[in-house]
């Protein structure tokens, strides 16, 4: 009976330093908002009940566990979803787990992650913008992701997640650290596009008040929905482009700025895109406002220039309502305004 004890005390010991190595965390965001929305050449306005007007709702898991000797093991399993419809991914026929699914090592040499993850792009533009990773309202995430009927030119070559990716991610460096991207293409040797992939490089500075970033992209193979080489006229085309920005928080307020380009090889097609904003703490949130102008060149000829502003107000650490108002204009068309009013909560 002692040694059935000492047995049975042994292998709850050997549970809980197991159960101490490893954990799994379910969590997500939920954004929805109430909004009357008209883009430049728009014939008309649409009044919506829409998700994500600050942040893409999503939910899902991730878990690390502690091999040892400072290695550790993790993976990566999350999910976009509509919170007005209820449905899975950002729109119709996007992955189940368009977010995040990777597994990976690191450890003091970094951080490795094989499968879909994070674009090159994202990080930096969500960073260097008072609106973060609003694909409704920021001005600076909608003309570097975002097509609308009359402005089908965006920036961004690939999505803001790659699939089939080995990602590595360095240590920090005094407030430094870069992320490499490659993502393979997948195409059979018999159609002549066996070498086409993606390549990519972001880093990010934190420093004190100051916060510097920038990417650069190499894009052959289109995202997120069954990689294929991306074309011009049924011909293969690369698309490159980059972006360099940062932030300065002085107390009172926290400006951003950015400058990038992008180019199709192939296509007729140069784009510019300057942008600035400003985050104000103002009572129990902040009046955010952004700016960015986009002039492209090539087979068509326009610039593009989107303004929000609007106010931030959380209610605790995890939930916040917001208010934006925005204006979009492009060469000869009619411009638009929208606006909109919405809650976000995280858990």
């Amino acid at each position: 009976m002692k040694k059935t004890l000492i047995a049975f005390g042994a292998l709850l010991a050997c549970a809980g330093t197991v159960q101490a190595q490893s954990s799994v965390t379910i969590s997500g965001l939920m954004d929805a908002y109430a909004g009357s929305m008209r883009m430049a050449g728009d014939p008309g306005r649409t009044n919506v009940l829409g998700s994500g007007g600050l942040t893409t709702s999503w939910f899902g898991f991730t878990g690390v566990e502690d091999l040892g000797g400072g290695l550790n093991a993790s993976f990566k399993l999350t999910s976009f979803m509509r919170v007005d419809t209820g449905s899975m991914g950002r729109f119709n026929g996007d992955p189940f787990f368009s977010r995040d699914a990777s597994v990976g090592l690191g450890g003091g040499f970094g951080n490795v992650q094989l499968g879909r993850g994070l674009a090159p792009n994202f990080l930096p533009t969500i960073i260097a913008n008072p609106f973060g990773d609003s694909f409704t309202f920021s001005p600076l995430v909608l003309h570097a992701n975002v097509t609308t009927a009359r402005w089908t030119t965006p920036t961004t070559p690939s999505d803001t997640g790659w699939s089939n990716q080995i990602l590595y991610s360095t240590p920090s460096f005094g407030g430094l650290k870069a992320n490499l991207h490659y993502q393979f293409g997948e195409q059979s040797s018999n159609t002549g596009n066996d070498g086409k992939r993606n390549l990519g490089i972001n880093a990010l500075y934190f420093g004190g008040p100051v916060t510097l970033v920038g990417f650069y992209e190499r894009a052959q193979i289109s995202n997120p929905v069954n990689p294929g080489v991306i074309t011009t006229g049924g011909v293969p085309d690369t698309k490159k482009n980059w972006m360099l920005g940062g932030a300065y928080d002085a107390g009172f307020l926290k400006a951003f700025l950015t400058y990038g380009q992008s180019k199709a090889d192939i296509a007729n097609f140069t784009g510019k895109t300057t942008s600035l904003g400003v985050d104000v703490p103002l009572g129990g949130g902040s009046v955010k406002a952004g700016v960015a102008r986009t002039e492209v060149s090539g087979s068509y000829n326009g610039t593009r220039t989107t303004g929000t502003v609007g106010y931030d107000y959380f209610l605790s650490k995890r939930t916040d309502v917001y208010a934006m108002l925005m204006h979009d204009s492009v060469t000869s068309l009619s411009s638009g305004t929208s606006v909109g009013i919405g809650v976000r909560h995280r858990f």
